[in-house]
């Protein structure tokens, strides 16, 4: 599939489809536990073929699982019942650590469970492209180096950083690729460390990184869309649309009415109704409402596609995301 014209198709269409990033949800549906699903890349892929046949999403989005990347170069990873599984502790603490820093081989770990669920699920869903989701280079080099030592490293200890991000950029080009050779679509990264960064940093320590890892893998048949559910990503979208992604998705920290007018018109844009207040915590009636109010907002901008604002957390009731789409069609009169 050509995803630089089916992106340019979308703009150009009166009418859009919704494309949140849901997976985890699929737990209920499969009466299992994410414990189950993250063990098993057959459920993965029997989940995402149940998500696509429930609803009329763009594409299907595999699991934004960021401790998978993490756990392959040696990070310990807190594994529950019905969250997101969660990196603890540190496997990078001084220069001589990222030195010695071992670049995993795609396979270990859950990433070659995880491809192969990429590519059962290609074979189940037929009618709209799949993407995989991955990590971004700051936001992997983040969960070896711990969040906050990081952010002090970025000063302190920039060639450290520099040396733990030029071996997990190297992983993440090699992680894609073995994605697009099962048959993905693309891949949605996630980089929302980089939400903390200022405008400067942002360039030198993600953007940069992130633009390597495009520039080797993007091709018109597969794309790559960035997400950053950061705060701050109004005031680095000079950095963020510097990497060069085919499309780019932003969370609820953001109001998506001033992001937009930031955006090249040909390119698209996704968000972000709220994964916790709307989604997890919400009621059918409240996310249609907010489903329906961005969409007054924002739906005069031609690139813009509505969207979660991250991955719609494991718990959230699917009568919750019903009234998402049931929202969406009846916006764009389909309903």
């Amino acid at each position: 599939m050509n995803m630089t014209k089916w992106f340019s198709d979308m703009i150009a269409s009166p009418t859009k489809k919704a494309m949140p990033i849901l997976s985890f949800p699929s737990i209920s549906l499969m009466g299992i536990t994410v414990r189950d699903l993250i063990g098993d890349g057959e459920r993965q892929a029997e989940g995402m073929a149940l998500v696509a046949a429930r609803t009329n999403a763009a594409a299907s989005v595999s699991m934004m699982d960021l401790s998978v990347e993490a756990e392959c170069f040696g990070s310990t990873v807190r594994v529950s019942e019905d969250e997101v599984p969660t990196v603890t502790g540190r496997v990078v603490d001084t220069p001589e650590d990222a030195d010695a820093l071992r670049v995993p081989s795609v396979g270990e770990g859950r990433t070659g469970r995880y491809i192969d669920a990429l590519r059962r699920a290609k074979e189940r869903i037929t009618d709209r492209p799949v993407f995989a989701g991955v990590i971004g280079p700051f936001s992997l080099a983040g969960r070896l180096m711990d969040v906050s030592e990081i952010m002090v490293n970025c000063y302190d200890e920039p060639e450290m950083v520099h040396t733990v991000l030029e071996k997990v950029s190297g992983f993440l080009i090699d992680y894609a690729n073995a994605y697009k050779a099962v048959g993905a679509d693309g891949i949605v990264m996630a980089e929302p460390l980089a939400g903390l960064l200022s405008p400067s940093l942002a360039q030198e320590f993600s953007a940069d990184y992130v633009r390597r890892i495009v520039d080797a893998v993007r091709t018109d048949d597969f794309a790559v869309v960035y997400h950053n559910c950061g705060n701050t990503t109004i005031l680095t979208i000079d950095s963020i649309l510097s990497t060069g992604a085919t499309a780019y998705h932003f969370g609820d920290a953001i109001d998506m009415r001033e992001m937009l007018p930031h955006i090249p018109q040909d390119t698209v844009v996704m968000g972000n109704v709220s994964p916790v207040r709307g989604f997890r915590n919400g009621t059918p009636e409240s996310i249609a409402a907010d489903t329906t109010a961005l969409l007054r907002d924002c739906s005069k901008y031609p690139n813009f596609v509505i969207s979660s604002g991250c991955d719609i957390p494991p718990l959230s009731p699917w009568e919750n995301i019903d009234a998402f789409f049931r929202a969406v069609d009846e916006f764009y009169g389909r309903a």
